[in-house]
């Protein structure tokens, strides 16, 4: 039964798996970095911190088991993108470096905790634009020639792609905002439902607006938008924004808790498949198609083991940790 099954669209839809629980479970701690600063010192600072202390670093796991298995399963495609956009990816890892840092060093460190909020901060919009402007660089088109990166040192920078690392870092906010309007009471939970008001419009301008422009930037998003039967499908996207963005804000109105933080991640997965609608099954979009960079398969069996017994656990001990440390928060919670 293996034998009749396409191994490399397997590995393409676990590593988007990978990358979206990423931006799922990493993106709103780092938005309440983003925030920080919005917060006032003392126990609305801490409270928030408090609000992702016992899941931050596990949070992280995704990241590595998608940057693991693009290396593993598409070799070809990881020997392309990583020196087209080492400076963001530097960036990011230094970000998450600095982030992680603080959350411990400004408990243990009080005398020099006004440092550790600025690299908890600094290091959040660090990896949240770094990501985006990455994920941008990607979108806009690398420059291959054989089977090597054929680009320049800035290649990755572009207007566009710093529009997409600016939209992520909204989308980030929005995701932290909604986290602690969920997690937090009183005046903190006030601050964070004013804030994802202002950042989930910013947010859905920042779809359209990459969305407006994406089409444009390679001959093949136009046909995969717009083109039929494509379009019958693709259509179905934006319009699925535009109903959820209505119900965003009439939960956030109402006053609900729970209910903004999940429309937020649905925003989230409608954007994530329109950038599945804009790229698949290209891999290095425009250029390297994903059955084109795949590993051998007995190399994608052998992974698939693993992956199969690994990503159950992560999920069951990520299920876990986020049911042990339900519910409201205060400043004294984890530490």
């Amino acid at each position: 039964m293996v034998e009749h099954i396409d191994l490399t669209v397997v590995w393409a839809f676990v590593i988007a798996f990978a990358v979206f629980a990423y931006i799922v479970m990493d993106g709103f701690d780092l938005g309440i970095g983003i925030l920080f600063p919005a917060f006032r010192p003392g126990e609305e600072r801490d409270t928030a911190m408090n609000s992702v202390a016992p899941v931050w670093d596990g949070n992280e796991t995704w990241l590595v088991l998608g940057g693991g298995g693009l290396f593993a399963a598409f070799p070809l495609a990881y020997a392309v993108l990583l020196p087209a956009l080492y400076v963001p990816i530097i960036a990011m890892l230094l970000g998450l470096i600095f982030r992680g840092v603080a959350f411990e060093f400004r408990w243990r460190d009080p005398g020099h905790r006004a440092f550790w909020d600025l690299a908890f901060t600094g290091g959040s919009v660090v990896a949240a634009l770094a990501q985006g402007i990455a994920l941008g660089a990607m979108l806009q088109g690398i420059t291959v020639e054989g089977r090597a990166y054929a680009g320049g040192w800035w290649e990755w920078l572009s207007p566009f792609s710093i529009l997409v690392g600016l939209a992520l870092v909204c989308g980030y906010a929005l995701l932290g905002a909604t986290w602690l309007v969920m997690r937090t009471v009183g005046p903190l939970q006030d601050r964070a439902r004013s804030l994802a008001a202002g950042l989930g419009a910013a947010t859905i301008v920042a779809i359209a607006l990459v969305s407006a422009v994406t089409p444009f930037l390679e001959g093949k998003y136009w046909q995969r938008w717009f083109t039929m039967p494509n379009v019958l499908l693709a259509a179905q996207v934006p319009l699925l924004v535009v109903i959820a963005s209505v119900f965003f804000f009439r939960s956030l109105h109402r006053g609900g808790e729970r209910a903004p933080f999940l429309i937020a991640l649905g925003l989230f997965l409608l954007s994530f498949i329109g950038l599945g609608i804009s790229i698949y099954p290209d891999v290095v979009p425009g250029r390297i198609s994903i059955w084109d960079a795949a590993s051998p398969r007995s190399s994608q069996i052998f992974m698939l083991v693993g992956a199969s017994v690994l990503i159950p656990i992560i999920l069951a001990y990520t299920a876990y940790s986020y049911w042990v440390f339900r519910g409201k928060v205060d400043s004294t919670g984890y530490h």
